[in-house]
């Protein structure tokens, strides 16, 4: 079997977890597998090396702090292979751009366009366990690129899908895929298997266990995708499953959330005028909420973003003010996004009133709300987000 073992930064973070995951990886290979480690950087390494970068940069080039970045994942890579090598284990590590990750030149969010997997199929012909850096790989230009946030696990996916495995695992620091953060909530229920369009919503909207592009990426491309726990590797859950059979699959909660509220944009017109600045600008919206102007009364259009985008949004908006032509812009910071997430609502009545029940006895009243195919989600202000994931799950998982 060819299996592809990726460990995040959790399971890294010093040097008796380093050897927990290395005799993880040798026991595969003991077994019989031939094994390709995707390896994080160690613990809070990425934003140590941030912190660095601001101490001589105030605003850091995009190419030099992708260049200071990688460094974390091959520390990683080289610690984990030296490790292996002292359990009897032969390895070799591999940065992203020796893997043969090819990715276009979007600094810091670089996408992989392909995966030149001779180096590692030759490594793996001479009997090696290969350690390679996730989060990184190299662009036309021949300079190294960051993934970004969460790209370790899309790395993994990544060379899975490039080298036919038969098995992608991601080792964290949880046993699975829950029906709920269980830091948060202590009667979250571990699933032994879920959808990937399940999963790929969970992630979309705040469950920290998968980056939503590898869930993406492992639905496409058809690889069979592991959760385990690198402490406790016999538990875990098998994404790419059937759907779960009730309504709801799990409650998660996107904690970085702003609001902005824009008024006087009186028509469609107006209304594509300000979302193209803010695609031009590279801000994401979720949530849109528009109210068409009418004699009485301007138009109002209200939006969800990521925390980290308000400055680029503000900026770009007063810089098309003009052009927009709206008169007041209103900004809520600090706000959450929880969201019930499940394929069953498709045959289901009544989840959303059961959810918005459970948040009124709570004294808990949504700002905004809204809805899709598998997911009902509500915006509310972040110091009420926790007990509101923790009544919408008691709603449907019981308490």
């Amino acid at each position: 079997m060819r299996i592809v073992m990726k460990f995040g930064g959790s399971s890294l973070a010093s040097s008796s977890r380093i050897d927990n995951a290395a005799r993880l990886i040798a026991a595969r290979r003991e077994g019989g597998d031939e094994v390709v480690a995707v390896v994080s950087a160690q613990g809070d390494c990425t934003d140590e090396l941030l912190e660095k970068s601001r101490q001589v940069s105030a605003h850091p080039a995009p190419r030099e702090l992708d260049a200071l970045l990688s460094s974390g994942e091959q520390i990683a890579m080289a610690l984990v292979a030296l490790r292996l090598q002292e359990l009897n284990c032969p390895a070799v590590s591999l940065a992203g751009w020796q893997a043969g990750i090819c990715t276009d030149s979007r600094h810091g969010a670089a996408r992989i366009t392909g995966v030149d997997t001779g180096r590692i199929l030759a490594e793996l012909k001479k009997g090696r366990v290969v350690v390679a850096a996730g989060f990184q790989g190299i662009d036309p230009e021949g300079d190294i690129t960051t993934i970004g946030r969460g790209g370790s696990d899309t790395s993994a996916v990544a060379l899975a899908a490039a080298l036919q495995a038969d098995l992608c695992q991601i080792y964290t620091d949880v046993s699975g895929v829950y029906s709920a953060d269980p830091h948060l909530v202590q009667e979250a229920v571990r699933h032994d298997e879920i959808s990937y369009d399940e999963m790929l919503e969970m992630s979309t909207l705040g469950a920290q266990v998968l980056h939503n592009r590898s869930v993406l990426l492992a639905r496409d491309c058809g690889v069979r995708l592991e959760v385990r726990n690198s402490f406790q590797p016999e538990c875990g859950t098998r994404v790419g499953g059937e759907r779960c059979v009730s309504a709801v699959s799990g409650v998660t909660c996107d904690s970085d959330v702003a609001m902005m509220t824009v008024t006087g944009v009186d028509d469609g017109a107006a209304t594509c005028r300000l979302f193209s600045a803010l695609a031009r600008s590279g801000v994401s919206i979720d949530v849109i909420i528009r109210s068409p102007g009418t004699a009485e009364k301007r138009g109002v259009v209200s939006f969800s973003l990521g925390g980290d985008s308000i400055h680029r949004a503000r900026a770009a908006l007063e810089e098309h003010r003009g052009e927009i032509g709206y008169n007041c812009l209103l900004v809520e910071p600090e706000m959450a996004k929880v969201s019930a997430v499940g394929a069953g609502m498709q045959g289901s009545c009544g989840v959303a009133s059961r959810m918005l029940e459970a948040l009124r006895e709570a004294n808990i009243e949504p700002r905004y709300i809204t809805t899709g195919e598998i997911r009902i989600s509500v915006v509310l202000p972040r110091p009420q987000a926790a007990e509101a994931v923790r009544r919408v799950h008691a709603a449907f998982f019981g308490a």
